[in-house]
């Protein structure tokens, strides 16, 4: 799958952290138009300006990927202005904490909707798009929560098991297509997303000296690391896509451990 002078990647969530990154990372690949997305305009505005001197055409978007509407509008405009696109990037996502007893109904349809919804929206509304070029690729970000489900991370997981599920389904669906998928399962990577979370309306603490939460995704990667091993994986076609050794780690154990992998990662990030 190459990057070339007629490829027109669509990334959302580019607001900062991996999504900035990726960006940034694909900018040096000299693409021929770069689209940027985020809820929030002042950081997606920032990230604008990083691309200013790349030489690829940037647009910027300030768009809410929950809210179809939205979604649909921004499809719109980004064909209005390229006429294709070849990549798009499902990076948009939020962290959720608490205890699934403890979180809200809104809680829960909040990080469904951003993080599951949202990546729906982007496939169904861009994948016509995509077929009717001469090759193309999705990538939509999982996590390892995608692989485990530690307690107090229930709507997280929940969210990202469904990506990764989705994603695999598509992958399936479309071989043999001219639409490659990849499934991305980041480990600890170091972005604002943990300190952004939220924490469900009825939690009362959270109790992280007794959950693998932390202490298996202690930042171990850069957003920039994590977004050249995207980049790399595109261009390699990678059905999947691990990011940084936690990742292997959690993934091999899970796959041994299937009951007790929980455990087991207790005791190795102990």
């Amino acid at each position: 799958m190459s990057l070339d002078n007629q490829s027109v990647a669509v990334i959302t969530g580019a607001g900062a952290g991996i999504g900035r990154a990726l960006a940034l990372t694909l900018a040096k690949e000299k693409i021929s138009g770069i689209v940027i997305a985020d809820i929030n305009p002042e950081e997606l505005a920032k990230t604008a300006k990083m691309l200013g001197s790349s030489g690829v055409e940037v647009s910027a978007h300030t768009v809410d990927v929950a809210e179809l509407t939205q979604m649909q509008n921004f499809k719109d405009e980004v064909l209005r202005r390229y006429g294709r696109v070849t990549h798009l990037i499902n990076n948009a996502g939020v962290a959720l904490y608490g205890n699934i007893e403890d979180i809200s109904f809104e809680d829960l349809k909040w990080v469904m909707d951003i993080n599951l919804w949202g990546t729906v929206y982007g496939v169904k509304l861009f994948l016509p798009v995509l077929r009717q070029q001469p090759a193309a690729h999705i990538v939509n970000l999982s996590s390892v929560f995608g692989f485990v489900a530690p307690s107090g991370n229930g709507g997280y997981s929940t969210s990202k098991f469904a990506v990764r599920g989705f994603t695999e389904a598509l992958r399936h669906e479309l071989d043999g297509t001219n639409v490659s998928v990849s499934c991305v399962y980041p480990g600890g990577v170091a972005t604002d997303i943990s300190r952004r979370a939220r924490v469900g309306q009825n939690v009362k603490e959270i109790d992280q000296e007794s959950s693998v939460t932390v202490r298996s995704q202690l930042p171990r990667t850069t957003a920039e690391q994590a977004a050249e091993a995207i980049v790399l994986g595109i261009k390699k076609r990678s059905k999947r896509i691990l990011i940084g050794s936690d990742a292997y780690t959690i993934d091999a154990v899970q796959r041994v451990f299937p009951v007790n992998y929980l455990g087991v990662l207790n005791y190795l990030y102990r």
